[in-house]
């Protein structure tokens, strides 16, 4: 008789069935059975009361007018679904996974759903018949439920006559499989190492070997309860479910194997990395399965390690590189494309290509350093400069090793290129402040000894002088004698302010002090003027000055008083390094965008290791100990700073015993060039 809690049909064998489950299971849990059409049989009262009607009312309703589920791709097998309409209830429930499930429950009178987790467990009927047996559960609960605890078997149990036959044994007639080849099978599958499994059309497992079950932690009979997704990692399901769906739905693939790698969920939760081939055939999905986790580890262990290695040489510009001896190309890692600066999809490393982009005259260096290293077989290391495809130049530093074979033969060279550019510069840029600060002392050394000598002859005229005209040695001051006397006291005292003006515009310059007084002159009669003050002393040494110019009425923009200062040191020191008999020239020339005034002389000569000095403060061509001419060495350095603040340039070319050419080339307007600079005076807006 069935409980008072439920509506059966009577004369029903599929009723008395169902008496004995709900009388088995009255334990106060929602429970609901439906045929295999997916209409309601039977109901407790304590579902009917989720759902707000009595029991009665949900007989006859569909099963899918009660339960909505909430995630329909984890409740339902795709490849069951392919092609099957949303209202067509048969299909929907003969797609529908077993297992826990979270759904909504429809109720009555207006009021919200019910959600909550529910266990679905498929039976099948002797004669074929099948029903659908929802129980209300917790999580816990599912989880901890195996075939041989659930309402399902114990409803077996209490069938006698084996009424009831699972899935596996269904499938086996299905595919009429003898027992003799399942023992076969069963002893293949035992031996093998690699996870086995059958599925029929729902991707429902109807056999495993035992390495399959012990691997994700289930019992035989628990997994053939389960679908090959239920064992999937949620972020994996959506490919496993279109390969298995395309497998069984596409006539195309049959009979063909389709591979994956995803990850699988054991019973403890824990998450495997799996390797699967599968093969349709007929009804059936045949799948091999390999456990690739501890490969998985060792890759993502071996990525982590290059990613280390690759920013650290990226950090350190530096890249290994591996040839092959009597090979064409050259093994390169991502770095050393950096710093030959190249793009590794169009750079093809070979020694033609890697030679092609070196200094030439590093090639050869490089060459010989692999060969010593093949003949003596021995660590090396050199630098060599790289040209790069954008022409900037990098310096590398190239440290190898050997590699040998088991008869001790060089096989290859391998080792590391690290871009020392920064550091090189550096190096460079310490070795010239060395260099200038020592040139710095030695020139001050030299300028006090100078200088000494420099204000020692005037000043001993001076005071020579002087004294003798105090003491009127040469008798009354009258006499005509003491004239000669004050004009070496007025030229000596000259001398010396020639010397301290110098020393001063030299300070004034390198303090960024000095400012120039631009102005329209004529450049024909600067030069006029300034050879007519160097004639006396020209024609006291015996020596010729002559002008050659084109253009007496050159007009520049220029600072006067400079421009006479810079003809009159070149004047100077012409007439000073020129023997008697010599010739002083000085020539003007247009230019388009300079003028050109060029001072040559028959002197002496500069030698050709003291012409990048001599524009230097205090830098002469001789040194102090033998030198044979007055000065303090700063005419040609305050030339050339002059020349320079007008945005023009000087040029000295000088062979020794033959003579020495200046060349100075001088802005048409020298307020053009100084804005151009960023070096502008002060206003001048009367020359704009």
């Amino acid at each position: 008789m069935a409980p008072k809690d439920t509506q059966t049909p009577t004369g029903s064998a599929t009723a008395q069935v169902a008496n004995r489950v709900l009388d088995d299971l009255n334990d106060g849990v929602p429970r609901l059975i439906a045929d295999q059409d997916g209409k309601i049989l039977f109901a407790t009262t304590d579902f009917a009361a989720l759902c707000g009607v009595e029991p009665a009312d949900l007989i006859g309703r569909a099963l899918t007018s009660v339960f909505t589920f909430a995630e329909p791709d984890d409740a339902f097998h795709a490849t069951s679904m392919f092609g099957a309409r949303r209202d067509d209830a048969n299909a929907i429930l003969s797609s529908l996974r077993e297992g826990l499930h979270l759904v909504d429950i429809q109720t009555g009178h207006a009021l919200p759903p019910v959600r909550g987790p529910y266990q679905f467990d498929r039976l099948k009927m002797a004669d074929g018949r099948g029903l659908i047996i929802a129980s209300g559960t917790d999580g816990e609960t599912a989880r901890n439920a195996g075939l041989d605890t659930d309402m399902a078997a114990r409803l077996l149990d209490r069938i006698a006559g084996n009424e009831w036959k699972t899935r596996a044994d269904d499938a086996t007639a299905k595919h009429g499989n003898t027992q003799n080849t399942n023992d076969e099978t069963a002893h293949f599958m035992a031996m093998s190492s690699d996870l086995m499994a059958v599925s029929d059309t729902r991707a429902r497992f109807t056999r495993i070997n035992p390495v399959m079950a012990d691997t994700l932690g289930y019992t035989e009979s628990q997994m053939q309860r389960m679908g090959f997704l239920d064992a999937i990692h949620p972020e994996d399901k959506a490919m496993v479910r279109n390969a298995i769906g395309a497998l069984m739905t596409d006539d195309a693939v049959h009979d063909h194997v389709i591979d994956f790698e995803c990850r699988m969920l054991t019973r403890d939760g824990a998450s495997l990395w799996m390797e699967w081939r599968n093969k349709r055939s007929g009804d059936a999905i045949y799948s091999v399965g390999r456990n690739v986790t501890a490969i998985k580890k060792q890759e993502d262990a071996l990525f982590r390690q290059q990613q280390m290695l690759r920013e650290a040489q990226a950090i350190g510009h530096m890249g290994h590189w591996r040839w092959i001896v009597g090979a064409t190309d050259i093994i390169f890692s991502e770095e050393i494309y950096c710093i030959f600066g190249v793009d590794p999809e169009e750079f093809h490393p070979t020694l033609d290509s890697v030679n092609a982009l070196l200094h030439r005259r590093d090639v050869g260096r490089l060459l010989q350093a692999f060969q010593r290293a093949i003949i003596e077989q021995k660590p090396y290391e050199m630098e060599f400069r790289v040209l790069r495809p954008s022409g900037e130049v990098r310096y590398i530093r190239c440290e190898g090793r050997c590699e040998n074979d088991a008869d001790g033969e060089v096989i290859s060279l391998f080792g590391i290129m690290q871009d020392v550019t920064d550091r090189t510069l550096y190096e460079r840029d310490l070795h010239e402040a060395k260099e200038a600060a020592e040139r710095a002392y030695a020139a001050k050394s030299q300028f006090l000894a100078n200088m000494s000598h420099e204000l020692r002859t005037p000043l001993n005229a001076i005071i020579g002088f002087s004294e003798m005209m105090q003491r009127q040695l040469l008798g009354p001051i009258g006499s005509d004698r003491y004239l000669d006397y004050i004009g070496g006291i007025r030229e000596s005292g000259e001398h010396l302010l020639d010397l301290i003006a110098d020393i001063l515009d030299m300070s004034k310059i390198e303090a960024g002090k000095y400012e120039l007084d631009l102005e329209e002159l004529n450049v024909s009669k600067v030069i006029r003027l300034a050879v007519h003050m160097m004639e006396g002393r020209a024609t006291e040494a015996k020596i010729r000055v002559s002008i050659d110019m084109a253009n007496e009425d050159l007009q520049i923009i220029a600072d006067r008083r400079a421009v006479m200062q810079v003809l009159l040191n070149l004047l100077s020191n012409a007439v000073k390094f020129t023997d008697a008999g010599g010739s002083v020239r000085v020539d003007c020339m247009e230019r388009d965008d300079y003028v050109l005034i060029k001072v040559t002389d028959t002197g002496i000569g500069i030698p050709a290791n003291k012409l990048k000095n001599v524009t230097r403060p205090f830098e002469q061509a001789a040194s102090h100990y033998t030198r044979k001419h007055e000065g303090t060495g700063l005419g040609l350095a305050i030339t050339k700073e002059l020349i320079e603040l007008h945005g023009g340039t000087l040029h000295i070319e000088s062979t020794v015993g033959i003579g020495t050419a200046v060349s100075v080339r001088l802005p048409y307007n020298a307020y053009d060039a100084m804005k151009a600079q960023g070096s502008l005076p002060a206003p001048i807006d009367d020359l704009i």
